[in-house]
């Protein structure tokens, strides 16, 4: 080991990335959920002899001596390990580790972000324990980012379901849980199960699937039958015909004035979770045909990306073949050529952020644009808009993929 001397300011460095680490695995232990934490940062690693002193400089050694002397002044609480060590003939106890509990980490770490609220993270922990909760450090660092609204909601949650075995006759967004939104289970069921040890997204009342739909076939649209409709999973009516083409899109306005198309039906997708609500209607996955067209942007192609895997999946005791989804206008060249739609803000104003994620379901061709909007470099925009793009290209487009895959259906 190469000898080597920390200095006060190096050895809080280090005491905050070991407090940053070990915060709650501290904080747990404390009640009970784990061993107890010490933080030591050792002070002289490979300095044990005279000789190793000797190759450091007296000069550096002595002006080291006196820094932890003035610091131990500073800190008297803080405990410094002191051991014997020989230089130039002399025995002397010097700093060897320094040894901080919890609460002295916390006061003594520095850095450009404040350290953790200790005395925050113990009431939670507490909280959580007296609520029944799974209590690790993993659950409190989760439950310590949310707000203290959140924090509250999360609690809650906890005491309910101790106090309802069953949450079967609720909706995902009806359960009467104190202060809970509707949109909450969305964003924190994940940690609501950890901390519970139930999840309840399970055990809730699904919501059947509605989808919003408009009839082009030309046929169709002469008789002066309704253009527009719904369909519910679980429901009794049937749609207006089979289709031989269904076109899934995000946007409203692309579905509702989507130009006539023989044996089509378009479809409101409703994003990334309507993925498996789609592949699991009878009429889409028969159809000869299914499309997607959505946005030129991650958002686009990631929604595109799991309609794809979900179809690519048969149903279980479903007759039905896994099935091919086509994309239109959502390809390298079409990112071209309507590259003057391009924008860089989404509608708050806000910069479009890059994206990392592997979508391993698009085409060679659906990829290039993919990563050409996606880059973490420099890139001339991050999006066009479905309903930027004239609904006749689309139609034009769908066409030509329809006949190119032909034999399929």
């Amino acid at each position: 080991m190469t000898p080597r001397l920390v200095t006060p300011d190096d050895a809080v460095k280090s005491l905050r990335r070991n407090l940053d680490q070990k915060w709650a695995t501290a904080v747990c232990a404390e009640l009970g959920a784990g061993e107890p934490v010490t933080f030591a940062v050792p002070l002289r690693p490979g300095v044990s002899t005279g000789s190793a002193v000797a190759r450091i400089g007296h000069a550096t050694w002595h002006e080291w001596h006196m820094s932890w002397r003035e610091f131990a002044d500073r800190h008297p609480h803080v405990l410094i390990v002191r051991k014997p060590l020989s230089v130039q003939g002399v025995t002397d106890d010097y700093p060897s580790t320094l040894v901080a509990d919890l609460d002295a980490a916390a006061a003594l770490s520095s850095g450009s972000e404040p350290p953790p609220n200790i005395a925050r993270a113990r009431t939670l922990a507490s909280s959580l324990q007296s609520t029944g909760a799974v209590l690790t450090p993993a659950t409190l660092r989760a439950a310590y980012r949310l707000g203290p609204a959140d924090a509250e909601v999360l609690l809650s949650a906890v005491t309910w379901l101790r106090e309802h075995p069953n949450a079967s006759e609720w909706t995902a967004r009806q359960l009467p849980i104190p202060g809970m939104h509707t949109k909450w289970l969305d964003t924190h069921g994940t940690l609501l199960r950890d901390v519970a040890g139930r999840d309840v997204r399970d055990e809730v009342r699904p919501r059947p699937a509605v989808l919003h739909l408009t009839y082009v076939d030309p046929g169709h649209l002469a008789s002066g039958r309704r253009r527009h409709d719904a369909w519910t999973t679980g429901d009794t009516h049937d749609i207006a015909y089979r289709p031989r083409i269904v076109l899934v899109v995000e946007n409203r306005d692309s579905r509702l004035w989507f130009p006539p198309t023989e044996g089509t039906i378009v479809v409101e997708g409703g994003g990334k979770a309507a993925a498996p609500l789609l592949a699991n209607v009878p009429w889409i996955r028969s159809a000869g045909h299914i499309v997607y067209w959505g946005d030129i942007d991650a958002d686009g192609y990631a929604i595109l990306d799991g309609f794809r895997a979900a179809l690519a999946e048969p149903l279980p005791g479903d007759d039905v073949p896994p099935k091919r989804v086509t994309s239109i206008l959502m390809d390298a060249t079409d990112l071209h050529r309507y590259a003057q739609h391009g924008v860089n803000h989404d509608k708050w104003g806000r910069l479009i952020k890059p994206s990392s994620i592997n979508l391993p379901h698009l085409t060679e061709a659906e990829t290039t644009a993919y990563d050409t909007i996606a880059t973490e470099g420099p890139t001339p925009f991050r999006r066009i808009e479905q309903e930027a793009i004239p609904l006749a290209d689309a139609a034009t487009r769908l066409q030509d993929v329809t006949k190119r895959f032909e034999p399929y259906y």
